[in-house]
């Protein structure tokens, strides 16, 4: 059996682990918001229409922000079909994902959920067919007191107090030619900085002082993925017009699993070192932007689209549909089993993301699914970010590994992936490990600096079938088990037998 060593200390510190970082993303696609955070009539809905089942498992899940309303969809979206007397809200095509879009949920709808779920807003702005003024409007419509037309009309809405969003993305993947109103990265670079800047004046915020309300944290669209012909001169280029108005720089990326490749397994599970491949990438970009503009400011990045995404097959849903079933992807075990590597990815890049969504939350490629009318279900990958979001805080810290490794699309990935993370106000050290290996690893944990460690918790995550996955009739197919505890010597060694295939999550304390 092969044998790794896994060495962290704690004076080895990547950064501070931002809350942001287990964010995810609500969109106005399939049944993400109808049918999925909001069904009037369901019995488990409250007065708003809000499915309380489905707030129940987002609480459970530890989401601390969510981001609206797209996506896509933003970029062909009027904020102000959405708000206003239900009965006189527009229906709208929506040419994004060719749907129809009744506007019988928008920004009152989403701000009064997230009160209610405990989350964060994160708006979105449409830099597609929306202006810079737009844009303002939106902001003075969010955090402005009163006095004027626009927050006048908030209030009479029946929000008297402004909801004082303080994160704001302008525009969304405006690289791809597949979004409505596509730019180019200048044309692009140019309306964000605009658009940033009559936002903050929006805010109260000039000659760099903070408005009422604080600062407002401005994300501008990097690059859709790194696979794109214009990847990084897309994220210099864009950064060049912004750095002075922008907190962070966004990007997005999907994985999955296809059995037409040539090493199909492998290639999936090449995944996490891909990505901390591409997020290296966008910390270099921002680097060399940071010094050609002689600034002192570190802008960061905000990944807020990533997951698993396996749907392949064509769409069966006539066009122009009211919430059609689209990407709803059944989540397997293997996909639990890179979605994980995925999490310790961006905790072994909290330096620089300092925030991050999962795409998306119910239904549409989500940990969450939901029956019309009935249950809701927790997906294979609801578990590994139930317990690292719940866990991971304070800093992570570099680990040092011996692990081999395999060869992949990518490159090259190694078999054992692992994320340490040290709390010093709660006194714990966590430790998510993957095993990538079909055959089992035994692991030596050396964890020194922290104090004198005992195990606390021990879950693992396994399946003798890669495909297995979580039903309606079958929820727990794939649930995570406690183990043992293991034997903590001279108060920071542990050794661990890892079974193949397999994630598995620790917490110390001390």
């Amino acid at each position: 059996m092969k044998k790794i060593k896994i060495f962290a200390d704690a004076n080895l510190v990547i950064g501070d682990i931002d809350k942001h970082l287990f964010g995810s993303f609500l969109e106005h696609l399939g049944r993400a918001v109808y049918e999925g955070i909001y069904e009037p009539g369901h019995p488990a809905a409250d007065k708003d229409g809000f499915r309380t089942d489905v707030i129940a498992l987002i609480r459970e899940l530890g989401v601390p922000i969510v981001r609206y309303p797209g996506g896509n969809f933003l970029s062909g979206y009027n904020w102000r079909d959405g708000v206003g007397p239900r009965e006189k809200r527009p229906v709208r095509l929506d040419l994004a994902w060719f749907s129809t879009e009744s506007n019988e949920f928008g920004t009152d709808e989403f701000m009064k959920w997230c009160r209610i779920a405990g989350v964060e807003p994160m708006m979105a702005v449409n830099m597609g067919t929306g202006t810079i003024s737009d844009a303002a409007q939106l902001v003075e419509y969010c955090n402005h007191p009163g006095g004027t037309t626009i927050s006048e009309m908030r209030r009479a809405n029946g929000a008297d107090a402004p909801y004082n969003v303080r994160y704001w993305c302008i525009g969304n993947e405006m690289d791809g030619p597949w979004q409505i109103g596509h730019l180019s990265a200048d044309e692009y670079g140019k309306k964000a900085l605009e658009a940033a800047k009559v936002m903050r004046w929006t805010n109260g915020e000039m000659d760099g002082r903070a408005g009422a309300n604080g600062k407002l944290k401005l994300i501008v669209s990097g690059s859709s993925n790194h696979e794109m012909p214009t990847f990084p001169e897309w994220d210099r280029v864009v950064l060049e017009h912004t750095y002075r108005e922008a907190d962070l720089l966004s990007m997005h990326r999907y994985y999955m699993y296809s059995a037409a490749r040539k090493r199909p397994l492998e290639d999936f599970l090449g995944s996490a070192d891909d990505m901390a491949e591409y997020i290296g990438t966008l910390k270099a970009t921002i680097e060399y932007v940071r010094a050609k503009e002689r600034s002192k400011k570190r802008v960061g990045i905000s990944f807020d689209e990533w997951n698993i995404w396996t749907v392949t097959a064509p769409r069966t849903e006539p066009l122009w549909k009211r919430a059609p079933h689209l990407l709803e992807d059944v989540y397997t075990f293997q996909d639990a089993l890179v979605f994980a590597g995925l999490m310790n990815t961006l905790l072994n890049n909290c330096d620089a993301v300092r925030a991050a969504c999962l795409a998306q939350l119910v239904n549409v490629i989500a940990p969450i699914m939901t029956k019309k009318g009935g249950g809701v279900v927790r997906q294979t990958s609801f578990y590994p970010f139930r317990t690292i979001a719940g866990n991971a805080s304070g800093d992570t810290v570099r680990a040092i590994s011996d692990s081999d490794t395999f060869e992949n699309m990518f490159g090259s990935a190694r078999y054992i992936n692992e994320a340490v993370t040290h709390d010093a106000k709660k006194r714990e050290v966590c430790v998510s490990l993957c095993n990538y290996a079909q055959e089992s690893r035994e692991v030596s944990l050396e964890l020194r600096s922290f104090g004198d460690l005992r195990a606390a918790e021990y879950l693992e995550m396994t399946s003798p079938d890669l495909f297995a996955v979580n039903t309606f009739d079958a929820p727990e197919t794939v649930v995570p088990h406690a183990r043992e505890l293991p034997e903590v010597k001279n108060g920071s060694r542990a050794a661990l037998k890892l079974p193949a295939m397999s994630w598995s999550f620790l917490k110390f304390v001390y």
